[in-house]
């Protein structure tokens, strides 16, 4: 059993070459092998979001607090308000980010695969593509 304490690791900057706008990221999980669950606290200031990725056993995101921006490739701009909870599929090309004016906080989960448990600011079990442009974030919403 491992029981890390509150505060006992430090609230980390999300990587520039992987986000816009400014991004925190809270660890907590990152269980060992044989288990392969990862799972952190994602702070998005008004406007930030993630480049285009695919994590290749699939992510859940919980949505804390603030409104948040969520697409699939090829597909319309969603919104995510608090308490919603979006399963992306594996290999899925997407997105997800704060609104233009509101913060989000959400709970991303998602699972290591073949090794791929190294730390989330090298890969966070993800593909990492081209970033997000502005007149994709800015795209009209869907509910």
């Amino acid at each position: 059993m491992d029981i890390r304490l509150a505060g006992s690791i430090a609230t980390r900057r999300a990587p520039a070459d992987a986000f816009t706008g400014t991004v925190w990221h809270d660890p907590i999980i990152e269980a060992p092998a044989p288990a392969r669950v990862r799972a952190a606290r994602v702070s998005f200031e008004p406007g930030a979001r993630t480049a285009w990725r695919a994590h290749p056993l699939g992510q859940t995101l919980h949505i804390v607090s603030g409104v948040g921006r969520i697409q699939a490739w090829g597909g319309p701009v969603r919104e995510m308000r608090p308490g919603d909870t979006v399963w992306i599929p594996p290999g899925e090309k997407h997105w997800h980010g704060a609104s233009p004016s509101i913060g989000m906080i959400h709970l991303a989960m998602q699972e290591g695969l073949d090794g791929s448990h190294v730390t989330w600011h090298v890969t966070w079990h993800v593909t990492w593509m081209e970033r997000v442009t502005d007149e994709q974030y800015n795209a009209a919403t869907e509910a």
